[in-house]
């Protein structure tokens, strides 16, 4: 399809983090835009004020007649009125990853797929090119603090970063000339029935590969074929790892070790030892493909993270409040730990929103043993996102498994009511259904303090 020609592009799940990213793209290449979410939020606000048009009740008669294509995304419920209408209809619909794949086959992709960290290895090997003569552009699944924005243009660049999103076998649609694995635990066994369809479809990102590519790949994960680059935190045995890596006045501090060479003395002030892993494969793509020494080293310290991800929204001598997008076991763990590394001796209390019945259901056990690192756990309705209620799936079976000292229901509404009972000193919250709108709420609250 040639995009150049069309004048009007409609978004089914504009406020999407992916979507919103598409919507600003064609934007930029002055396209009208206009699109349909369940909720204003945040985002959706920036988009409206960016000048896209956007409605939030499920409404044909809302739908623009002129548009020449429908962009959608697959969490959009199959039987969507708006969805069912445009179906019927001789406009082109495609599927968000479709039209992702599309922009960038002439372009130089790297593409970062995994479970886990995705979105900040691809926030920062974004950052640290756009710091270097390298440049490029860049379709986050987070919201930089850096540029304030999941989207990243430079027509001067052939680069293009892409977040490779495995949900719904999306990143099959991409064409990687970099590719990059962070990590293959389980997940959206409702897509996928087992991990290991979920791992053949790994597999089959692999074989995407352009000729001449690149696969680089944790140390550890299983082999999905290829011949690897493999990376870690500091296993030696790793092609790219650390060394001498210590903390020093609240920052990171490590030497970058590649089979051709070091990067000595590098300073990294985000937050989080799996971010420090992270920054090993991001420094690995960016000294790759160009960027100096010099230019690594400072856009490493000037890289200010990602809006929800290790957010750290207040930080005092008395009390910390920290937001964070885990939604997975592994990541609440990784999570939870880090900031125990960060605020040894101090008692954590944590907000937890399970992200879909189904994923509740299948991670039971490991979701209790990991949010049961918290001294407090309160634990909110599951956002159901794309699902119906599954019997027997609840909070309060999660609650029963958790073995935390202390253990509590909440909704939304009666949040900060419960927060006022607690003795609060390090406060997180984690999730990735709608948490983020009891964020401000929150801070409005702690702020008096």
């Amino acid at each position: 399809m040639n995009f150049g020609t069309l004048k009007h592009i409609y978004f089914l799940g504009i406020g999407g983090i992916g979507m919103s990213a598409l919507a600003r793209f064609f934007a930029s290449q002055s396209k009208t835009i206009s699109g349909y979410d369940r909720t204003r939020t945040p985002l959706c606000e920036e988009l409206e004020r960016e000048g896209m048009t956007i409605h939030y009740t499920e409404d044909i008669n809302l739908v623009p007649k002129d548009i020449d294509l429908v962009v959608y995304t697959p969490a959009i419920p199959k039987d969507f009125v708006e969805f069912v209408y445009l179906q019927k209809t001789n406009i082109p619909i495609l599927k968000r990853s479709e039209v992702l794949g599309i922009i960038t086959q002439n372009m130089i992709g790297i593409c970062v797929a995994g479970t886990h960290g995705k979105t900040t290895i691809t926030t920062m090997i974004a950052h640290l090119l756009t710091q270097s003569n390298v440049k490029c552009n860049a379709f986050l699944g987070g919201i930089s603090k850096n540029y304030n924005s999941n989207l990243i243009l430079c027509e001067k660049s052939k680069i293009a970063v892409i977040e490779a999103d495995e949900f719904d076998r999306s990143f099959l649609k991409l064409h990687p000339q970099i590719a990059v694995i962070s990590s293959l635990d389980a997940d959206h066994l409702d897509i996928y029935g087992s991990k290991e369809a979920m791992e053949q479809s790994f597999s089959e990102f692999v074989n995407l590969i352009q000729n001449g590519g690149f696969l680089f790949q944790k140390y550890g994960t299983p082999n999905l074929g290829g011949t690897p680059n493999f990376y870690h935190l500091n296993d030696p045995n790793a092609d790219y790892h650390t060394e001498n890596l210590r903390v020093e006045n609240g920052e990171y501090h490590f030497d970058f070790v590649a089979q051709n060479g070091r990067l000595k003395n590098l300073v990294m002030t985000y937050p989080g030892l799996h971010n420090v892993e992270n920054a090993v494969i991001a420094i690995a793509i960016a000294y790759m493909l160009g960027a100096t020494e010099t230019e690594i080293q400072e856009g490493l310290k000037t890289f200010a993270g990602i809006k929800r991800r290790f957010d750290v929204h207040i930080k005092t001598d008395k009390l910390v409040y920290i937001d964070d997008y885990a939604h997975h076991p592994q990541e609440i763990e990784a999570c939870v730990k880090s900031v125990r590394d960060l605020f040894p001796d101090r008692k954590i209390t944590g907000v937890f929103q399970p992200h879909l019945y189904s994923r509740t259901r299948d991670f039971a056990d490991d979701f209790a043993k990991s949010l049961s690192l918290l001294d407090t756990l309160i634990l909110l309705d599951i956002y159901p996102a794309r699902e119906l209620p599954i019997e027997g799936v609840t909070s309060e079976m999660l609650l029963e498994k958790c073995t935390c000292p202390n253990k509590i229901l909440a909704t939304k509404s009666n949040l900060i009511d419960i927060l006022k009972t607690q003795s609060l000193d390090v406060l997180l919250t984690m999730g990735a259904g709608d948490i983020d709108q009891v964020v401000n709420p929150i801070i409005k609250f702690l702020k008096p303090k």
